[in-house]
């Protein structure tokens, strides 16, 4: 799973639909926050270590991930004020650093405190956080083993503004112009910032062409992933089908659906899923951290109707991050 990094709110990744007058309000917040530059906001950023003003987190024009792609990141949601599934972001960030071939300086206990000092400095109540690490400015080469590995901790208010209802009208996927490359060409386990330059590309290739996002095959053909999210079909028997991840990642919010799913006694095939394959599924849906679960109501020449158990599975996530009991309807 390509985690979505929160955009402008007429970038694309809303679903477009009546909002009732508390989601209007966020939506004006959400697009007000979205007015202010990144890098010009008040609050403070954990920074190697420190607290340090928001404006005051730079990196130098010489750093390594900058030129090199040597930088790996997370995104983090925050619900009501508590981190959803902190640890396990944490765990992924330390190991996509190792599969890049470097360290960072942090066990996962520190990074889980610090991200915690992050969200209750600045007040962060509903919320994105972003933990990104990189190799320093040291050496400038391809190789720069004696570099310093920072990390930077951020985050900011960002409200989700859509109820179930409006989330189910679907949004529509155009066919990617990049395919996920083969393992053995790219670091595929790890959630590196140079992975996502083709999702970006292929992005805003379908957002020219009036569509929200992008459906990416692999180098086989094969059907993978979103731009920055998992994806997942439902057939006419009511099974839920979803690409085997062997060319991107198994996504932190993807392993949550599928077990919610099972709880609800769903079978979840995970297998080869071809693109001639989708004219035979009835819903589709993407699942990410910034996505959560979003119903897809078109993939290029495939249309999908968002039913019922994108439905379920959409109020049961909700319910999850929120800490809230499920509904105990059986569903199967």
């Amino acid at each position: 799973m390509l985690t979505y990094m929160p955009e402008r709110a007429n970038s694309g990744n809303i679903i477009y639909a009546k909002p009732c007058i508390k989601a209007t309000l966020l939506q004006k917040k959400r697009k007000t926050m979205s007015n202010l530059s990144f890098d010009d906001r008040d609050g403070t950023i954990w920074h190697d270590g420190e607290m340090i003003p928001w404006r005051d987190s730079k990196v130098h024009v010489l750093s390594h991930a900058l030129h090199y792609g040597s930088s790996v990141f997370e995104g983090i949601r925050v619900y009501g004020g508590k981190i959803f599934k902190l640890t396990e972001h944490s765990q992924r960030l330390v190991e996509s650093a190792k599969i890049l071939g470097f360290k960072i300086p942090y066990t996962v206990e520190e990074i889980d405190a610090a991200t915690q000092k992050v969200v209750d400095e600045n007040n962060i109540v509903d919320g994105y956080i972003r933990p990104v690490a990189w190799r320093g400015s040291e050496m400038m080469g391809v190789s720069a083993q004696k570099n310093t590995i920072h990390l930077a901790i951020a985050a900011w208010e960002w409200p989700s503004y859509f109820d179930p209802e409006a989330r189910m009208k679907g949004i529509r996927l155009d066919n990617a112009i990049y395919r996920r490359p083969n393992p053995e060409t790219a670091p595929s386990r790890s959630k590196a910032a140079g992975l996502y330059m083709i999702c970006t590309l292929s992005k805003h290739a379908a957002e020219d062409r009036g569509y929200h996002d992008a459906m990416m095959l692999d180098w086989r053909g094969q059907v993978a992933e979103a731009t920055g999210a998992n994806i997942f079909f439902v057939n006419k028997a009511g099974e839920i089908h979803t690409p085997t991840p062997d060319c991107f990642l198994d996504g932190i919010t993807r392993r949550t659906v599928i077990g919610l799913a099972k709880d609800r006694g769903y079978k979840i095939v995970e297998r080869v899923i071809m693109p001639d394959e989708l004219g035979d599924f009835e819903e589709c849906f993407l699942t990410g951290t910034a996505a959560e679960v979003t119903p897809v109501a078109e993939i290029g020449e495939y249309k999908f109707t968002p039913g019922d158990i994108s439905r379920q599975l959409v109020e049961d996530y909700d319910r999850t991050v929120r800490g809230q009991a499920l509904e105990k309807v059986n569903v199967a």
